[in-house]
């Protein structure tokens, strides 16, 4: 009889502890734009691997039970290691957890952006811009079709007409790079595990410093982008209540991107030894999810009575 597979299953959810303090590396080290990408696409999956290895675990502590295994058609249950049960009775509880979270944390968003939406669509427009009238200073991008950029009259009266304009290209930045799907699939993501949580932070921190350089390319003046975020922060320190998914040039550490644009870019790769670790993280997450998911199917035919070919 082969044994659970205990210890691959094991990895997938220990890996994602080691990802903070290497999104913090791959963020200082790779271009924005590669930093975004390469974070977002490592926390998913991640999580997506974490998911599966609980309800791996989930399904072989079931089948290790007598009645759940009548039910799949085994002809004796699946052989339980001493640790199984306790595994797999918190694999269900954390499994449970997370659809909570995740459950209620898509109803809040969607609620957020249709109340969002809603106060965009009862204002006039020009082009992509929506002026809101509101004594509270705030300016976001608000996705959709089109997508829209949100700004309140109170910011608007705390910054210069070139401000405006720098703060203008920073959430046209955000539009047409379509950076909520990463905020959104972050922050999906980071309800599947405790460990991916700070990788939200630094994929929010990603898209600001892209769409940042964006506007210091599209201005031509790296002082007046990090002016404008600088003051634009600071006037929207109380703002109201915005989809998180909806990114904001107020949002993240503004000193750390404030500082970066005042320094002249930097030439960063699109590798370095932080990524090439995220990427091992992910091979590993893969390969332990991969071989529980392969063990538990032998031992279920193993248990039906079948002789797996090869």
């Amino acid at each position: 009889m082969i044994a659970p597979p205990l210890v691959p299953l094991l990895v997938p959810l220990l890996v994602p502890c080691a990802l903070p303090p290497l999104a913090r590396r791959a963020a200082a080290r790779l271009t924005p734009v590669a930093a975004l990408w390469c974070l977002t696409s490592t926390t998913v999956v991640l999580a997506v691997c974490s998911l599966a290895a609980l309800g791996t675990l989930t399904l072989y502590g079931l089948l290790a039970l007598p009645a759940f295994a009548a039910l799949g058609d085994l002809i004796h249950p699946l052989s339980a290691a001493p640790a199984l049960l306790p595994l797999a009775a918190a694999a269900t509880g954390a499994l449970a957890v997370c659809a909570w979270t995740l459950l209620r944390s898509v109803v809040r968003q969607i609620s957020d952006y249709h109340a969002a939406k809603e106060a965009a669509d009862t204002q006039p427009t020009a082009g992509d811009l929506c002026v809101i009238d509101s004594p509270e200073p705030d300016a976001y991008a608000l996705p959709g079709s089109p997508g829209r950029i949100v700004v309140t009259t109170a910011m608007l009266r705390s910054l210069s007409p070139a401000e405006r304009e720098a703060l203008f290209a920073h959430e046209r930045a955000h539009l047409s790079a379509r950076h909520h799907y990463h905020l959104a699939a972050a922050g999906l993501a980071a309800h599947c595990h405790p460990g991916l949580r700070p990788a939200r932070t630094a994929v929010r921190l990603a898209a600001e410093r892209a769409a940042d350089e964006a506007a210091a390319t599209a201005t031509g003046d790296r002082r007046l982008t990090a002016q404008a975020i600088g003051r634009a922060a600071l006037a929207g320190r109380a703002a109201r209540r915005r989809p998180t998914i909806a990114p904001a040039a107020t949002s993240g550490p503004v000193p750390q991107r404030v500082a970066a644009l005042l320094r002249p870019p930097l030439r960063r790769g699109l590798v370095s030894v932080a990524s090439a670790l995220l990427a091992l993280c992910v091979c590993l997450s893969l390969a332990g999810a991969g071989a529980g998911a392969l063990t538990l199917h032998h031992n279920i035919e193993i248990a039906q009575g079948e002789r797996p070919s090869g």
